[in-house]
């Protein structure tokens, strides 16, 4: 087939001519993959995401092994040399009397004559009784009372024990009670009027006498000798 100029010139270059267009050929098949680029630049940090949940409990490791016995430390100061009750008689007692009459309501009456006070454990300033050896007592009173009834009560650490009351009928009259109690150390013992106004303790120093006695029946026994405690020379 003979092709003229022109037709020619759209297959094949011609310098000579000019032309608008050229026929395309088939799509080439793919190239080659290209190398790999170079490394690009580290990117901003991002925010971090939400906590994830708690993990279970690994496993207890391995013990450890036993150190070496340290050094023995110095001996230290001598001590001072201990107290021990052992033996010693236990003893407390007192007996007491009033010297004055119609005394303040619901406070210790003070009864500030002392007949015996063995051991120093009643306190003629505050009208009190008080437990230097735990065991048990005997306490008692004898009130005289006159001109008014008489509501008289025996006081443990605030808590009356026994209550007496005794009414007045013109004449003199006595009231009386007794009772027995376990105390520990520092514990208190005291009489008091219970009573508004019926205080009629009466005091004469020529004819009669209000008095307040008690004292130890036997101590703790772990006061006396704790063999735990008690060295072997108290024994």
């Amino acid at each position: 087939m003979i092709l003229g100029a022109a037709q020619a010139c759209q297959l094949y270059w011609c310098p000579d001519y000019t032309y608008d267009y050229v026929l395309s050929g088939d799509p080439g098949r793919p190239g080659n993959p290209g190398k790999p680029g170079m490394k690009g630049r580290e990117g901003v940090i991002g925010k971090a995401g939400p906590r994830g949940l708690k993990g279970q409990r690994g496993k207890p490791g391995i013990s450890g092994t036993r150190a070496q016995k340290g050094d023995v430390g110095e001996m230290g100061e001598e001590g001072a040399p201990g107290g021990c009750n052992c033996g010693k008689q236990a003893r407390s007692a007192f007996s007491v009397a009033v010297t004055k009459s119609y005394p303040k309501e619901r406070t210790p009456i003070r009864f500030t004559r002392i007949l015996l006070n063995e051991g120093n454990h009643y306190n003629a300033s505050s009208g009190k009784f008080v437990c230097a050896i735990p065991g048990v007592y005997y306490f008692t009173y004898d009130i005289t009372l006159a001109n008014k009834h008489l509501a008289i009560g025996l006081v443990h650490n605030g808590q009356y024990k026994i209550k007496t009351f005794d009414a007045n009928t013109g004449n003199y009259d006595v009231a009386s009670g007794s009772t027995v109690l376990h105390l520990k150390e520092s514990d208190q013992v005291w009489l008091q009027i219970f009573y508004s106004e019926q205080n009629g303790l009466f005091f004469d120093p020529f004819w009669t006498d209000s008095t307040f006695t008690g004292f130890l029946i036997y101590p703790d026994q772990e006061f006396l000798n704790e063999s735990k405690q008690c060295p072997k020379t108290c024994n």
